[in-house]
This record gives C-alpha cells, sequence and structure tokens, in this order.
C-alpha cells in the first residue's frame, strides 16, 4: 500500500483560542474520537469583523468558548465545510447569539442510515440562510473567502480559500493525521478522486483541516491522498479475482489487522471503492455480492 507521510503532532488544547497565523485563530472542540482524531477544530477569520468556520458538534464548553473568543467583535458570517454533526450543528446557536447569517450546502439527498453510525453522522437538520456555489466570495473587513466545491467525502463538502494568505481551509477533505472516510450514499469516491485532482491545480501554500495539525507545502500529500486509493483499488480489483465476492470479505483481506472500531469505516470506504469501479465497467454488482466484470459468475 502507498505509504502517506502522516502528521499526528497535534497539541491544541481544547477551548483554548489559538493565533495560527495573521488572520486565523483556531479552538479545538474537546470531542475526540477514532473519526474526529483530537476533536473538530473551529476556525476564525479576521480581526474585528470575522467569520466563524465549521462551529462544531452540539457542546455548551465549546459554544462558550467561541462566544468568549469572539467577545468585542462582530461576526458576520458562519461558514459550514458540511453538514456532518461534528461541524455543523452548533451553527444553529452561534447565529442565535450573534445574528450572523449561516453559509454552506444544504445535502442533495438525505443519505440512508446504511446500518454503521461514524461519529460524524450527518446533520439531518442542516439549512443554510445562504447557499453557496462552487466560486462564490465572501467578504469581510480585510480578509476575502471563496468557497471551492469539493464533493465526495459528504456532496455538500466546500472548501474556503483564504486569498490574502494563499491558505486553504479544508475541513474534511485532506486532512495531515489520516485519509478522509468517503461513506455512501451520500459519500462518492469518484467525486471525491475528482476533487481531489482538482486542488493539484491551485497554488495554496498551507492547509488547514478540521482535525489535525496544518500541512504546508500540501500538494504532495494530495497527490499521496490519490495514489494510496489508486492502490486500494487495485487492491480490491485483486481480491475480487482471488474470489472475494462480499464487502466483509474484502475488507478482511484488505485491511488486515485493523483496529475493530474501524471495521465499520472500512467496510463504507470499500463499498464506496466498488461503487466507483461499477461507474467504471469494472465491476457488477447482484444484491451483496460483487464481481469483477469477465470473471465469470460467483
Amino acid at each position: 500500500m502507498t505509504a502517506i507521510d502522516f502528521d499526528r503532532a497535534f497539541d491544541a488544547v481544547p477551548g483554548r483560542p489559538e493565533q495560527v497565523s495573521p488572520l486565523v485563530r483556531r479552538i479545538l472542540c474537546d470531542n475526540p474520537g477514532p473519526f474526529t482524531f483530537r476533536g473538530t477544530s473551529t476556525f476564525i477569520v479576521g480581526k474585528g469583523q470575522v467569520a466563524v468556520i465549521d462551529p462544531g458538534p452540539e457542546d455548551e464548553a465549546h459554544l462558550a468558548a467561541l462566544l468568549d473568543a469572539v467577545r468585542g467583535e462582530t461576526v458576520s458570517h458562519i461558514l459550514v465545510t458540511h453538514s456532518h454533526a461534528d461541524h455543523s450543528p452548533l451553527a444553529a446557536r452561534l447565529k442565535a447569539a450573534t445574528g450572523a447569517e449561516v453559509f454552506g450546502l444544504g445535502l442533495t439527498a438525505r443519505p440512508d442510515d446504511d446500518g454503521v453510525r461514524l461519529d460524524a453522522s450527518v446533520d439531518h437538520g442542516f439549512k443554510p440562510d445562504v447557499v453557496l456555489s462552487h466560486g462564490s466570495r465572501i467578504e469581510g473587513r480585510g480578509w476575502s473567502l471563496e468557497a471551492i466545491h469539493t464533493p465526495g467525502h459528504m456532496s455538500n463538502h466546500l472548501c474556503f480559500a483564504l486569498a490574502e494568505e494563499k491558505a486553504l481551509l479544508v475541513g474534511d477533505h485532506v486532512m495531515a493525521w489520516s485519509t478522509s472516510v468517503v461513506a455512501p450514499p451520500d459519500g462518492n469516491m469518484g467525486h471525491y478522486m475528482a476533487s481531489l485532482r482538482a486542488l493539484l491545480g491551485r497554488d495554496d501554500h498551507i492547509y488547514w483541516p478540521a482535525h489535525g495539525p496544518a500541512r504546508l507545502d500540501p500538494l504532495p500529500l494530495v497527490r499521496a491522498y490519490i495514489a494510496h486509493r489508486n492502490v486500494r483499488e487495485q487492491a480490491i480489483m485483486q481480491r475480487l479475482k482471488a474470489g472475494d465476492r462480499t464487502v466483509a470479505e474484502i475488507v478482511r483481506a484488505v485491511y488486515a489487522g485493523i483496529d475493530p472500531k474501524l471495521f465499520g469505516a472500512a467496510a463504507l470506504s470499500t463499498r464506496a471503492h466498488l461503487d466507483h469501479l461499477i461507474e467504471q465497467g469494472r465491476v457488477r454488482r447482484r444484491d451483496d455480492i460483487y464481481e469483477a466484470v469477465g470473471s465469470g459468475s460467483p
């Protein structure tokens, strides 16, 4: 499997604002877990008149920390990268406390609960006041953000480019500590790969993910993500050709030795890869049985 140079050195303290760049502050929510790492990072962009990106989950202490951090300032925008329950739910209460509108993308379809609930399950009640599109611009005093639509992790996933610092606030699209889970039915591997490739044409100097540390010179990481997913797809094809026919069989072989807590996430990611292979005409599915095209009936 292609190795990714992960960085898990992250010592942010929950509830304590950090000035991580001239225009960006970060506040970590105390919601650690196998999918959230040390927790969800909320970012505050600007000074005096500010935008808050990814308010986080329903968490009293985190809301109090956010309001304390912006005391004496005007929150003009609340931006949400996507509507997983560790990113968007607190937006409503932050709006009530500050009067700022919520910006983001609504879900294109209501995902089914496929029997596996991740820590980052879907916030079905999320509905932005202002619906953004790819290229939408949000401006404040001394800062400007551009919405970059990056579907894949979720269909409504956005990144936000901070022009003044050549920075990209990437949500869960690309993280330095781990790969991102792509969970069907709303997560789509084909869209995710296309969104990764779209980043290769940009010249961002730093990525600020919602989980874990920042990444300077981020394009090598993006290329490693793409290579990792391509190799994973090849491994799945090899298992199908070797006789595996179900997601569980493939996961046991491809993710040998995986932490049992992550088996559900691995199964969802495997299914996303299989769906992508079906879209390419390389695999077919009948009920819950998969086979490589040209390999004969199971």
